[in-house]
């Protein structure tokens, strides 16, 4: 029998995942073809 805690931590663990992905500022902006966002580390 699957534990309902393991199954709820699991669960919610991927609903936090998806939460911060889809609120993530970057995620609907564009670069142009030219331009590149390159970081220095």
């Amino acid at each position: 029998m699957i534990d309902n805690f393991s199954l709820l931590l699991s669960h919610g663990l991927i609903l936090l995942a998806a939460w911060r992905l889809l609120f993530r500022p970057d995620l609907d902006k564009e670069a142009s073809p030219g331009s590149r966002d390159v970081r220095d580390a």
